[in-house]
């Protein structure tokens, strides 16, 4: 008799059951992976969702790094492209719906706001300066380190410096031709905005907060866990709040109430947004590179 060792039938099945294993777990790592990647696709190109009695549509598009949105002192559209060492510009849309230059060689053109018959714009690369520009032409007014944010009360100009636990938020007093720091510290912060009865917020894009500006220096918290909010505006309909994420990006209102709704979702880099009317506004899209019209449904 052989000494060989005698295969049963069940010996003879297992290699069949272990590539069966093995097929199995192929298939079901495809399966992962082609959920993941129409995940991605889904999350890139998903369109932006509006809330009901809200609806958008295109406005401007093909703007690369559209990012800062003003109506200057002649009611024209101006618009910053965001764009570094030198390259950054602000066009202004003609009735005809051109764009042309009128600010050149800027680094990071990132906020601008109407004052004083013109328009006030940042420029967050460094230390460039803070400048206006208007029918006189464009002259310089203060600096900063890394500006972004801006805001007009009516009196005075705020600015907000977007730095890494080391920012200011700056009060530019157009009379004295002075400017004073507000606060200091600040991680990240990139927007601030001055309401129609005086009040003051602003946000820290690092810890996802919006902070009301209080006069004794404790600034109350009014937002949290928001995702990188980069823009703030109030108006009457309430506190609006960008988000600068990359994906899922919303455009958010804090109404009196206390309540928080999302108009749009599914926004790539949302940057400025501007009232041009009661219930109607621009917002930068810069992620698509475009300007869309949002307007309240009657």
């Amino acid at each position: 008799m052989s000494l060989s060792r005698i295969h049963s039938p069940a010996d003879a099945a297992q290699p069949g059951r272990a590539g069966g294993y093995w097929r199995a777990l192929l298939g079901i790592l495809c399966s992962l992976a082609l959920g993941a990647l129409a995940l991605a696709a889904w999350r890139h190109f998903a369109p932006p969702q509006a809330a009901d009695g809200w609806h958008y549509r295109v406005y401007l598009d093909g703007v690369e790094k559209v990012s800062a949105l003003a109506i200057d002192g002649q009611g024209e559209l101006l618009l910053s492209q965001e764009l570094q060492n030198g390259q950054g510009r602000i066009l202004q849309r003609a009735a005809d719906g051109q764009l042309h230059e009128v600010e050149l060689g800027l680094s990071k053109p990132d906020g601008m706001v109407a004052f004083r018959g013109g328009v006030v714009f940042s420029q967050e690369q460094d230390t460039e300066p803070v400048r206006w520009y208007g029918p006189d032409g464009t002259r310089t007014l203060f600096s900063g380190r890394n500006i972004e944010g801006l805001a007009n009360d009516g009196r005075f100009l705020y600015a907000i410096e977007d730095r890494h636990g080391d920012g200011h938020l700056l009060r530019y007093d157009p009379e004295t031709d002075s400017t004073l720091v507000l606060r200091s510290d600040l991680d990240e912060a990139e927007a601030i905005t001055a309401c129609p009865d005086g009040r003051l917020f602003y946000s820290e894009k690092a810890s996802g907060q919006v902070r009301q500006l209080a006069a004794e220096g404790r600034d109350p918290l009014v937002l949290e866990g928001l995702n990188q909010p980069g823009y703030l505006l109030c108006t009457d309909d309430g506190l609006w709040i960008t988000e600068d994420a990359t994906h899922m990006a919303r455009l958010l209102l804090l109404t009196a109430d206390g309540r928080q709704h999302t108009v749009l979702s599914h926004l790539r880099s949302a940057q400025t947004i501007l009232q041009t009317a009661p219930g109607q506004y621009l917002l930068a899209e810069q992620g698509r590179n475009r300007v869309l019209s949002l307007q309240r449904r009657d």
